[in-house]
């Protein structure tokens, strides 16, 4: 029993990147950071690449992006699901 308990609080190191042409400013939002505001802002590098890196146990995680203040999807997720607002959420998907 005590190894089940184990296993659910490790975590894996991830890194979303995503590229967004002319952004000044990314911030990754999500039930990881419980939709703050706030978030996890994003570093931008080479070619309008931006990056975050999240160390998250397994499980599904509904996100968004907020671009120069702008909520936005991620243009590559792999799956979305509808949102209480009338858009979607991204989902991030962890697996061991």
């Amino acid at each position: 029993m005590g190894n089940v308990a184990t296993q659910e609080r490790k975590t894996r190191r991830v890194s979303l990147r995503i590229r967004v042409p002319g952004a000044r400013e990314i911030v990754l939002t999500g039930d990881f950071s419980e939709w703050s505001d706030t978030g996890v802002p994003m570093k931008s590098g080479a070619g309008d690449e931006w990056v975050a890196t999240l160390s998250l146990a397994p499980g599904e995680y509904q996100y968004r992006l907020r671009v120069d203040g702008m909520w936005q999807n991620n243009p590559e997720a792999g799956r979305r699901v509808p949102n209480p607002f009338g858009s979607e959420n991204d989902v991030l998907i962890i697996s061991w």
